[in-house]
């Protein structure tokens, strides 16, 4: 047998892309998804501060590897490997919702993760706060993979720090209220971070706006506390009756009532359970999937985005992989909205974010 002939016979093709060397045609961006470095869509990985302030990148993935502060189900914190593996798409993609490849338009990059460790929650929100307070200020908006809720204390207030305090209109969808006051004596535990923003000043609560509220909790105590902070929330029932659309359009009327710009978190818990099975304190009822892409796509085609997070994805509770999968479309229609942002109005996400004016030292 040739070797011409050997080679067809174990299936190799000569003729590889562009003319390249066949054994080695792919950069690592092309390969399968489950082939080399477990970044977020196989994109470029650039975890040094300086770097990435280089780089000029429009958007930075962030890992938030964190769950000690959980009440119920653990396993949060191996949620953003989770959410990074879940695509089996590599190279170039396609958004057929918005008719748009957004790699074209933007330039997306994985920026690690924060360098946590178990034990200490404090210790664990201060690097978190830091991490993202580096890539809010290197001009890419931050998209963190969480975690538990409770990192969106750190996270929202290293972005409000950067685009300025009480200037920041937070949209958070949950099936819980998390504005405890404290949860088995933690004042930092996932069911409080909401609180916390507002008492620290991050944010105001009149900008504050819950979606997809249901469920038996919180207690009266909770709820007059949030009336008093002038915070709006939008219960599933709302949802059910008036739809997901109409419902989102007043959140981010609500939220952008004095501020120009929006912090978006997703606990993946408003999702009914049936099609996310995979979290801590799951609340049967919620949305469909497809709902919450679609209210991802309006919020952030319309306002300008800060930053993101998607929380709760506990990989021990999933099946098949569907609650990952679901946390990383959120991820990827945003990127996918700011893309068509882009294309639409000629706005550029990073022209916000490379404006802000607090250099202070990190949390």
């Amino acid at each position: 047998m040739t070797d011409e002939a050997g080679r067809a016979a174990r299936g190799i093709n000569d003729e590889a892309p562009d003319g390249a060397d066949p054994y080695n045609a792919y950069d690592d961006f092309n390969l399968p998804s489950y082939v080399g470095l477990a970044s977020f869509q196989k994109l470029p990985w650039i975890t040094d501060a300086a770097a990435l302030a280089a780089e000029r990148a429009d958007v930075a993935i962030v890992g938030a590897p964190f769950d000690d502060a959980v009440s119920h189900r653990p396993g949060a914190r191996f949620g953003p490997r989770a959410i990074r593996q879940a695509s089996y798409h590599s190279g170039a993609i396609n958004s057929l919702q918005l008719g748009i490849e957004p790699y074209d338009w933007l330039n997306v990059v994985d920026a690690g993760d924060a360098p946590v460790t178990p034990m200490n929650i404090e210790r664990a929100h201060a690097v978190i706060e830091r991490k993202v307070f580096e890539v809010a200020q290197s001009g890419a908006i931050p998209i963190i993979l969480g975690g538990d809720h409770s990192i969106t204390y750190p996270s929202a207030t290293a972005v409000a720090r950067h685009v300025a305090p009480r200037r920041l209109g937070i949209v958070h969808f949950d099936a819980h209220a998390d504005a405890a006051n404290s949860t088995w004596g933690t004042l930092r535990s996932h069911g409080a971070p909401m609180r916390r923003l507002i008492e620290s000043g991050a944010v105001a609560g009149r900008n504050f706006v819950q979606v997809g509220l249901r469920g038996y909790w919180p207690s009266t105590e909770t709820l007059d506390w949030m009336r008093e902070q002038g915070m709006r929330w939008h219960l599933m029932t709302e949802i059910e009756e008036r739809g997901a659309e109409a419902v989102v359009a007043d959140a981010i009327t609500q939220a952008l009532d004095g501020p120009e710009v929006i912090y978006l978190s997703v606990d993946i818990d408003v999702i009914d359970p049936g099609m996310a099975p995979g979290t801590g304190t799951p609340e049967p009822g919620g949305m469909l999937t497809r709902e919450l892409l679609r209210s991802v796509r309006q919020i952030v085609r319309s306002v300008e985005l800060a930053g993101m997070d998607v929380v709760e994805v506990s990989p021990p509770f999933d099946q098949a992989e569907v609650t990952a999968a679901a946390a990383h479309r959120c991820v990827l229609e945003a990127i996918s909205a700011l893309a068509a942002r882009r294309r639409d109005t000629g706005h550029s996400p990073i022209t916000r974010m490379r404006s802000g004016s607090d250099s202070s030292g990190g949390g």
